[in-house]
């Protein structure tokens, strides 16, 4: 008889659980992120009573709140449960399931919004070498990891490295998903970010006039992706006025930011990423 109470009682509280996390998903869909976090921190505590500190449900409820704590800006809390969710998948699923791996980026996401480029970058490499190995090199996954990691090297200055990264993913995107595909367009954005900052100005061009012009035909010129593009490209064709007058010397030390911030309005946006950034599975 208390063994079925108590079933009985276990049931009821995975319903309101549940009920409670459909909430969270359609303030945080929303934006109203105080109150998906009230209801999180509701669906994290019961799970972690009722199912254990382990249970993959008790895991995503907590991947969850981390996700409503990077929309917040609030990196340090995020970053705190994002560390123990990889570190118990890791144990539980293994360093190479997919839900493994989705922690780890998402981590390595919040380590690059604080500027921990070193620990960002080490998550991404391995990210990004197993989904290689497990899915290959033309997957989905595999060049939406590439693409992070080329964007890690670029906010770190490594050119080369985000370069040839950049290329491999624009040239099996456009292959897989076509040349006017979003997520081409995208990769050809970034590679021009990286042509930009390292001086190669006609290269950053070709691909930024080929961005805008297929978003214009595809989005429609009113789009605001194609908007910020043709934004982009009018700020680049207006430093090229500017540019010449710098020596060459100079020119190597001259980064985006420096005279082209729609350039990274433009593209930065709509950066690889898995899913909206923090995959919660």
């Amino acid at each position: 008889m208390n063994q079925l109470y108590f079933a009985d009682i276990f049931k009821t509280n995975i319903y309101y659980d549940d009920i409670y996390n459909h909430f969270a998903y359609v303030f945080d869909q929303n934006g109203n992120w105080t109150e998906a976090k009230k209801l999180q921190v509701k669906v994290m505590e019961k799970r972690q009573q009722l199912l254990g500190p382990t249970h993959p449900q008790t895991l995503t409820s907590m991947a969850n709140l981390a996700s409503t704590y990077w929309n917040q800006g609030k990196w340090t809390e995020a970053e705190k449960l994002q560390v123990e969710v990889m570190k118990k998948r890791q144990q539980l699923l293994g360093p190479a399931h997919p839900h493994t791996l989705t922690s780890m980026n998402n981590l390595a996401s919040t380590y690059g919004d604080q500027g921990k480029w070193t620990k960002a970058e080490k998550l991404q490499v391995e990210v990004m070498e197993k989904r290689q190995q497990q899915l290959g090199p033309a997957h989905p996954d595999t060049l939406t990891s590439m693409g992070n990691l080329a964007l890690t090297y670029q906010n770190q200055g490594k050119w080369t490295r985000a370069e040839k990264l950049q290329v491999e993913v624009m040239e099996r995107t456009q292959q897989v998903l076509g040349p006017a595909h979003p997520d081409t367009l995208t990769s050809m954005g970034n590679l021009a970010g990286t042509y930009q900052s390292q001086g190669r100005l006609t290269e950053a061009k070709v691909l930024l006039v080929q961005v805008a012009s297929k978003r214009r035909d595809v989005l429609g010129f009113d789009h605001p992706y194609t908007q910020l593009s043709l934004k982009a490209l009018n700020d680049f064709q207006r430093s090229e006025i500017i540019c010449p007058k710098i020596s060459h010397s100079e020119e190597r030390n001259v980064t985006i930011s420096d005279y082209m911030p729609a350039f990274i309005e433009a593209f930065r946006k709509t950066t690889y990423v898995d899913a909206n950034k923090h995959v919660t599975p």
